[in-house]
């Protein structure tokens, strides 16, 4: 089997070809533009495997992706090519539509050249899952779940963007019978995460004893999924969900924002303890624009159609997290020294 995946060097998606690459043992191409947020780093672990090369590229590149997909003839595409910081997209949106909307556009009309083309089993096997967020639907009160039908009302052009591609997915399903599928999931966490998101840059900078950054008072609630649980999600909708269907990936861990920092600091006055705790690193800073209260999935759906269920509490991942970054500096190290340089 071959399966590409296009995001391939990022967070999630090195993941994800690890996971496909090491554990399942099928053939993978990766594709990533290798942005500011794609390492070819993440995919040290299994660089020298036989089942797996790397291409990059621009999904908004048609000419590139078309001749990805005649070179490699995938039987699955997942795809996870995405802009995905919301504090980058309230200040330089474009790229966000760009990379997210018309990268999308792009993709799409590749593949249905591509699938068009097929026939046999082959044609009826092939399938593409395209990965997308919770932020869709926007923010929830004190009580509830997003659902599947929850209606989308984005609050940041980062969650607008993706809501724009899933709409595009959803459409070329509908219109031009592509056999296509959608996973929605919650906040994702875990090694290989690129330093600039919450909980790797509380990590870091509490190593370097620089201010920990929590904006307003703390209060906004996140669900909280491993990275690993989320990979094993993605493989069971793409081979066994049903196409044209939508999926939430949630981890059932609902965590104030303040709480994430200060179960952060708890560990590492554990691990490295000084004269003093990290926690009085903490400085609250202005809210950002549109910063949604509260997400929550509901994954109720993926647990009774393909019997996934999330295998790490937040406390089980949030330690395997913190080792993991203690222990591999090698990753992160020459990311931090670079973030000086980028803009936001």
């Amino acid at each position: 089997m071959r399966v590409l995946v296009t995001g391939g060097a990022g967070f999630i998606g090195s993941a994800l070809v690890r996971y496909l690459v090491g554990s399942v043992g099928v053939e993978v191409l990766t594709v990533d533009k290798l942005t500011y947020a794609g390492n070819l780093a993440s995919l040290k672990p299994i660089e020298d495997r036989p089942n797996h090369r790397f291409l990059k590229a621009d999904i908004c590149d048609r000419a590139s992706m078309k001749q990805a997909f005649e070179s490699f003839s995938p039987d699955l595409v997942m795809h996870l090519a995405a802009e995905s910081h919301v504090d980058r997209s309230i200040y330089g949106a474009a790229d966000f539509i760009n990379t997210n909307i018309l990268g999308t556009f792009t993709l799409l009309e590749v593949v249905k050249e591509y699938w068009e083309k097929l026939s046999g089993d082959k044609r009826k096997a092939f399938r593409m899952l395209h990965v997308s967020t919770d932020e869709v639907y926007g923010s929830l009160g004190a009580e509830g779940q997003f659902v599947e039908t929850t209606a989308y009302d984005p609050s940041s052009p980062y969650s607008a963007s993706k809501a724009a591609s899933d709409h595009l997915v959803t459409a070329w399903n509908r219109t031009y019978g592509l056999p296509l599928i959608v996973s929605n999931c919650s906040n994702n966490y875990g090694p290989f995460h690129f330093p600039e998101k919450l909980i790797p840059l509380v990590i870091l900078n509490a190593l370097e004893r620089k201010p920990l950054p929590v904006y307003g008072t703390g209060e906004n609630v996140r669900d909280w999924l491993y990275v690993d649980d989320h990979v094993r999600a993605l493989w069971l909708i793409i081979n066994r969900g049903t196409i044209g269907e939508k999926y939430n990936i949630g981890g059932n861990n609902e965590v104030r924002n303040i709480d994430v920092v200060q179960r952060i600091c708890e560990l590492l006055d554990q691990m490295r303890p000084s004269t003093s705790s990290f926690s009085e690193l903490i400085t609250f800073i202005e809210d950002r624009p549109g910063h949604d209260a509260r997400y929550a999935i509901d994954a109720t759906k993926i647990r009774n159609e393909l019997g996934w269920t999330a295998l790490e509490t937040f406390d089980t991942g949030i330690q395997k997290t913190v080792n993991w970054y203690l222990e591999n500096a090698w990753w992160w190290r020459p990311l931090r020294d670079n973030m000086q340089q980028l803009s936001r």
